[in-house]
C-alpha cells in the first residue's frame, strides 16, 4: 500500500539545486496563533492591585503592601498582623489578635469603620495611641478617604485614647502633629569638687566611659551614667553607684574592645547582652554608653544596618512622643535620647540613650555610619 507523505513544495538551496520543504499544518498555525494570543492578553492584563497597610518597626510606622483595592482590603490586612517573616523583620502591631471588623465604607472622603470592642481593650496608653495610629493611617487613601470615623459595635467611642477625642472623624495629619514639647532635662544642684571623685572620673575618661574634660570633681548624672556604662561591660551589678566591687574593678579594668575589626572610619556597634553602645573611630572605641534597647515583645533586630538620618527632633506619631537627637537606622528604629533609661531592654525596638550623651552621639554620627546590632558580645 502506497504511503502518504504530506504536501511539499521546491524550495532553492544556494548551490542552485532544489530542495523541498514541508508546508505548516493547519492544526499547528491554529496553536501558534492561540498562544500568541494568549501572551498578549497577559501582557495587557493589569497588575494585580496593592494597598498599604502599617505597622510599627521601632518608634515609627512602617508600610508592607498586601492583594486588594478598598479600605475594606486595607482593615483585612491590618487585622491579619505581620507575616513571620516581616515579625522577624522587627515588624510589630499592637492591634489585637482577634480583633474583628463588622463594617468598612467610604464616602465623600470619609471612611468609616466599625470593628469590635477588642480593639480598645487594655490600659497601656502606648499600646491604645499606636494601634489607633496603625488604623487611621492604614485608611488614609485607600477609595480617597482622607479622615477617618471610628466605632465599636456601632457607636463612637470617648475617653479610650490619651489626648485624643475619637468621637469625630480624625485624620492622619492630627495624628502627625505635635502638641507637646520636649522634655524637661532635670535641674541640677552642683556639689562641690571632690579629689576622690576626680580621680575615679580620670579613670573613666581614660577607659573611654568620660570625655576629657569631665573630670570636675562632681558626682553627678553623667558620671553615675559612664559609672553604669563601665558595670555594664564589665558585667557588674547595673547600679550607677561606686560600690566597693566597682571601685576594684577600675584599677585594673582594660580599655573596651570593638566586637569586630572593619578598618578605618567611624561606626556603631549596640551590644544588647551588655546593653551598651561602642562608639567607634578606625577600629578605637572612642566611647562606651550604657543603652536601653527594645523590650521582648518588641526587640531591637540583630543585623548590619547604615545611619540614613541625623533628626535633632523626631515626632513618634505612633506613640505621640518627642525623640531628641535621633540617628535612625533601620525602619523606626534609632538612637535617641530618651527621659527614662532603665538598665535593661525596655525600649520599643530604638536605642535608648541618657540625655547626658544623646547630643555626643548625634554629632559624633554621620549619615551613613554603619550600625552593628549583636545579640551576643
Amino acid at each position: 500500500m502506497a504511503r502518504r507523505f504530506p504536501a511539499q513544495r521546491p524550495g532553492r538551496r544556494d548551490d542552485g539545486s532544489v530542495s523541498f520543504h514541508k508546508r505548516p499544518r493547519r492544526g499547528s498555525l491554529t496553536c501558534l496563533l492561540a498562544v500568541v494570543a494568549v501572551l498578549v492578553s497577559a501582557a495587557a492584563a493589569p497588575a494585580a492591585s496593592r494597598v498599604n497597610v502599617y505597622f510599627l518597626r521601632g518608634e515609627q510606622l512602617a508600610a508592607v503592601t498586601r492583594p486588594g483595592a478598598t479600605a475594606a482590603d486595607a482593615v483585612r490586612g491590618l487585622l491579619a498582623g505581620p507575616t513571620p517573616a516581616e515579625a522577624r523583620r522587627g515588624f510589630r502591631t499592637y492591634v489585637p489578635a482577634g480583633t474583628r471588623v463588622h463594617a468598612v465604607t467610604v464616602a465623600n472622603g470619609l471612611a468609616t469603620v466599625d470593628l469590635d470592642p477588642r480593639f480598645v481593650s487594655g490600659r497601656a496608653a502606648d499600646s491604645l495611641l499606636a494601634r489607633l495610629s496603625q488604623l487611621v493611617r492604614t485608611l488614609t487613601g485607600p477609595e480617597g478617604a482622607a479622615r477617618v470615623q471610628l466605632l465599636i459595635d456601632g457607636a463612637p467611642v470617648a475617653g479610650m485614647f490619651p489626648g485624643i477625642s475619637t468621637t469625630e472623624p480624625i485624620t492622619f495629619q492630627f495624628l502627625q502633629t505635635p502638641n507637646v514639647g520636649l522634655p524637661k532635662r532635670p535641674g541640677l544642684r552642683l556639689p562641690p569638687p571632690d579629689p576622690g571623685t576626680r580621680s575615679v572620673q580620670s579613670q573613666l575618661i581614660e577607659l573611654g566611659y568620660l570625655l576629657p574634660g569631665d573630670n570636675d570633681g562632681r558626682f553627678g548624672p553623667a558620671t553615675q551614667n559612664a559609672i553604669l556604662a563601665f558595670q555594664k561591660w564589665e558585667r557588674l551589678n547595673r547600679t550607677g553607684l561606686l560600690d566597693a566591687r566597682t571601685k576594684s574593678r577600675l584599677s585594673v579594668a582594660a580599655h573596651p574592645l570593638p566586637v569586630t575589626q572593619s578598618g578605618p572610619g567611624k561606626r556603631a556597634e549596640i551590644l544588647l547582652d551588655r546593653q551598651v553602645a561602642l562608639l567607634i573611630k578606625d577600629d578605637r572605641v572612642v566611647r562606651t554608653i550604657p543603652v536601653s534597647s527594645g523590650k521582648p515583645s518588641t526587640p531591637t533586630p540583630p543585623g548590619n544596618y547604615r545611619v540614613y538620618a541625623k533628626i535633632t527632633r523626631w515626632w513618634s506619631t505612633p506613640f505621640r512622643e518627642w525623640l531628641p537627637w535621633a540617628l535612625p537606622f533601620v525602619g523606626g528604629i534609632a538612637f535617641h535620647e530618651f527621659a527614662e533609661v532603665p538598665v535593661f531592654p525596655a525600649s520599643h525596638g530604638c536605642v535608648r540613650q541618657s540625655y547626658t550623651v544623646a547630643r555626643w552621639t548625634y554629632d559624633f554620627a554621620q549619615v551613613g555610619m554603619p550600625v552593628k546590632v549583636v545579640a551576643k558580645s
